[in-house]
Formats: structure tokens, sequence, C-alpha cells
């Protein structure tokens, strides 16, 4: 199997659609390096895919909403499905990471191993994203299980499908029992900040292109512009309109490549913004270059 490729393709809800692994072994080993750079991020996607990243070298921010974690040489951060997430390296971070399926380690959904174990694991709502290392009691364990997993893909070992399993599964079960009393014990519902930042991205991602005002975003979570800007200051550490623009420039990088035959004009309407010098500007702020250069370079 060796290692795949490092690539993102998102859709418009930022849900990354490649798939990771076979059907038949649903896991992806993968090897990359981080800057701090525009071109060098990780930007923000999900997948319901399961993802552990491993800090070879450097060191690594990673983000998720209202969370920020600070990864060095060693450590290792668990992220859990459908948790939307972002990261960026300092010089050069090298990474090794896992992304698999549930049924990788569960099996089929009925299996006892999905019901009492992986699923409620996965549904744990205070369980986002976590630096594993950070407990003493496991740290070691858990970074052998997944370095050993790691080699034996990465190079093909005979067996190297049970090695993933076996080790992947040693992992998740670390980690319910770290997490045990919160699944036992606490409402599994998403929590109402969590709730309306879904909504009101949702809304952005499928209006973007409109000339969308704070009232209506606000509106697709059934809330106040005040509540709204708290809410998106308090989860994602930014604005509703910043998000917007952010997301905006995104989907005109994306176009650029895409649809080749459409001017760089053409491509800053589509995105949503008012005039192609608007566009520019601030496809500048993001990726310092101009959209013509981006897409003569790439």
């Amino acid at each position: 199997m060796a290692i795949q490729e490092c690539s993102l393709n998102l859709n418009r809800n930022l849900k990354e659609m490649d798939v990771h692994g076979t059907a038949s072994f649903p896991c992806a080993a993968h090897e990359a390096e981080y800057t701090d750079k525009e071109e060098g991020m990780l930007p923000w996607h999900w997948h319901p895919a399961i993802e552990i990243i491993y800090i070879k070298k450097g060191r690594l921010t990673l983000q998720v909403p209202g969370k920020s974690f600070s990864l060095g040489e060693g450590e290792l951060i668990f992220i859990n499905s459908n948790i939307l997430h972002f990261a960026m390296g300092g010089w050069k971070a090298e990474i090794q990471s896992f992304v698999f399926n549930y049924q990788l380690v569960a099996g089929e959904e009925s299996s006892v191993f999905a019901q009492k174990y992986i699923l409620p694991l996965m549904n744990c709502n205070t369980l986002d994203a976590l630096i594993i290392t950070d407990y003493e009691e496991i740290k070691e364990d858990v970074r052998t299980a997944f370095l050993t997993a790691h080699e034996a893909v990465v190079h093909e070992m005979s067996g190297y499908e049970f090695i993933a399993r076996e080790r992947l599964s040693q992992i998740c079960f670390f980690l319910f029992q770290l997490f045990e009393y919160e699944i036992e014990n606490k409402n599994l519902e998403d929590t109402l900040d969590n709730v309306r930042i879904r909504k009101m991205c949702d809304y952005i991602h499928e209006h973007y292109s409109e000339g969308l005002r704070l009232s209506q975003i606000a509106k697709a979570a059934d809330i106040g512009e005040r509540e709204c800007l708290r809410c998106f200051n308090r989860v994602m550490k930014t604005s509703p309109m910043q998000y917007l623009i952010k997301y905006r420039v995104t989907k005109g990088a994306s176009l650029l490549l895409e649809k080749e035959e459409k001017s760089v004009a053409e491509i800053a309407i589509i995105s949503g913004f008012e005039s192609p010098s608007n566009f520019s500007q601030m496809f500048k702020r993001y990726f310092k270059c101009s959209p013509r250069e981006y897409r003569r370079r790439l």
C-alpha cells in the first residue's frame, strides 16, 4: 500500500471527498511537510474518518473550532470523526499520519466493537481533538503503537493490514478508557454553539456567491446579529464576514484551476466578489500573489 498522496479535494461544505485507503482496507498512511506559508498549510476541512497525526520533526499548530494545539517533535494528536480542522507548521514541520474509517477497527456497525466502544467514542462531544501524548500513563504505548503501524503500512510488511488494525484499535481503546466517564454520563448532543455554527457555515457555503449580509447569516441559525458575532468569535475565532471572505477566496483559487476557460474577472463574480479588483486585493492578502500569477504558477 505504501504512502498515499496527501492532497485535499473539498466540496462546497469543506468536506474532503477523497477516499482514504481502499474499500477492502479503509486506511491511509500519509507523510507530509507543513509551513507557515499559505501554500504550505492544511486548509480548513473535515471528513468522516478518524485521523491521528505524529510530529516527526519541527512544530505544528493545529486548530479545531474553539481550540488551538501547539505540537512538538514526538507528539501525537487525535482528531475525531467529522471535526473541522486546520494545520500550519513552523519551519517545515514533518508529520506522519493515519486517516481511517471506523470500520477498520470496529467492523460492521452492529458489532460489539462499534456499539460499545468506537461509535460512542466518535459521538463524544467533549472529544473533538486531543494530544494523546499529554497522558503520561499511555504516551509511550500509543507512540509505539502508531510508529509500528505506520512503518508496517509504509513498507508493506507481511500482514501489515493486521498490524495496522491491531495497533490503531489499541489506540482507540486507550482513548475510550480516558473518556469512558464522559461517554457514560454526559449528554452526547452537540453544544448549542456547534449547532449554530454548522447552520451558519452551511448557509455561507451554499450562498457564498450572493451578496450576503450579517443578518442573513444570523437568521440561518435563528439568532440575532450580535449573538451571531459572539458565536463565531467563541467557536471559530473570527467574524462571520471574515470567514465568508476567506471562503470566497478559497473557492476562487479552486475555480481558477478548475475552470481554465473562464477569465479572472468571471471567477471573481462567480466567487461572490463585487469586482475583479476587490478579488485580486483579497487574493493577494491570502496567497501572496495575484490570481493570474497563481493560475500561471500552478
